[in-house]
């Protein structure tokens, strides 16, 4: 096979760049990508193009995503190597993936890595994850026996179900004189694990739970479960933050990108249970940035990815938590009992095992 040497700008990534990289040293900054000359023509390229190796799509939201500050934080921190590791991003589309760097070298039980330079070059990159997120939330709507009319309905409007449930949710909320939007869910609970538990409890073997159900069938009683559900997955989100600086993280805020980010209830129930702020990038599809800064680091059009990733990501919206009390204290109660459905389940299946021994 015929190779030509393409130029390729500082870094190489992922887990081919582990293996050919030592902890703490930096990897060659060009020459190294070969090319076949096939491959080129297939490309359409010529020889000497700047390529840039790929990324994980998760990985490359992170770098998209990663320095979308508000500008007077960004300039607080600008001098700052350890304010990224402040941070976590959440890619919330079909399952979401949590990302974190350090400088440190973090063992988590539970979450993945960590791995040297795998998104930041120089980091170590520990990846929580939940490996049902948008998926669940449509399941749960979709096996509604109120769905298929919320559905035409949104339709005949030319909205989404996600804005309409939304909407049927503040409307309740007046009706029924609840003091806050989350506190519809006060008989419902949900443990999100429909595909087992990835982080931070990584039990394959988990199940979901729905604890609170009725015969109740209306399309407000599919509301209040699509709340509950949506609260279960931040509480998820939560178990794993609180894991993971456990553990030597110092996370404090959260950068959001994906399908999910865009439905403001979704991020406003992460915010008021996480108790921390989370910061929505300008860009939309934050993933394809990613890629864009990492073709722009091969072209040399930046020295470094950080400068690329400080110049071309910008933030949108702040999403802050709620300033009222029982706000917190509320979820801190649910998040008890997301926490005791667990151990419940475990408690279940020894019995159930002893049962069968």
């Amino acid at each position: 096979m015929n190779l030509t040497k393409c130029s390729f700008s500082w870094p190489w990534f992922g887990f081919w760049a582990y293996s050919y990289s030592c902890e703490g040293k930096k990897f060659c900054t060009e020459d190294l990508t070969l090319i076949s000359s096939g491959a080129l023509e297939e490309l359409g390229l010529l020889a000497g193009t700047p390529v840039g190796t790929s990324l994980i799509d998760a990985h490359a939201g992170g770098v998209g995503v990663m320095e979308s500050l508000p500008k007077t934080d960004c300039e607080a921190e600008e001098n700052d190597n350890e304010a990224i590791s402040h941070r976590m991003v959440l890619v919330c589309g079909t399952s979401t993936c949590h990302m974190a760097v350090s400088r440190d070298k973090l063992f988590i039980p539970g979450v993945w890595g960590p791995f040297w330079s795998a998104m930041i070059p120089e980091y170590w990159l520990t990846e929580g994850g939940q490996s049902a997120t948008g998926a669940l939330l449509d399941y749960i709507i979709e096996n509604h026996v109120s769905s298929p009319r919320l559905a035409n309905r949104a339709a005949s409007q030319n909205t989404s179900l996600f804005l309409l449930l939304n909407n049927m949710l503040e409307s309740m909320m007046s009706e029924m004189q609840y003091p806050f939007i989350a506190a519809l869910t006060e008989d419902i609970h949900v443990l999100p694990d429909f595909h087992g538990n990835r982080s931070p409890i990584a039990d394959p073997k988990a199940k979901g739970v729905v604890c609170g159900l009725t015969l109740d069938t209306s399309e407000k009683q599919l509301a209040r479960l699509y709340l509950a559900t949506m609260q279960g997955i931040a509480y998820g989100t939560r178990h794993i933050v609180e894991h993971c600086n456990a553990n030597g993280h110092k996370i404090d805020t959260l950068l959001a990108c994906g399908g999910l980010s865009k439905n403001a209830l979704f991020i406003q129930e992460h915010a008021d249970i996480i108790g921390c702020p989370i910061m929505l990038p300008r860009e939309s599809e934050s993933v394809l940035l990613g890629a864009a800064i990492l073709g722009a680091v091969a072209a040399k059009k930046y020295s470094c990815l950080s400068d690329a990733m400080k110049a071309l990501n910008a933030a949108g919206r702040v999403i802050h938590p709620s300033k009222d009390p029982r706000v917190k204290k509320y979820h801190d109660a649910k998040y008890r009992i997301f926490l005791e459905l667990y151990e419940q389940q475990l408690s279940h299946r020894s019995i159930m095992a002893q049962a069968l021994a």
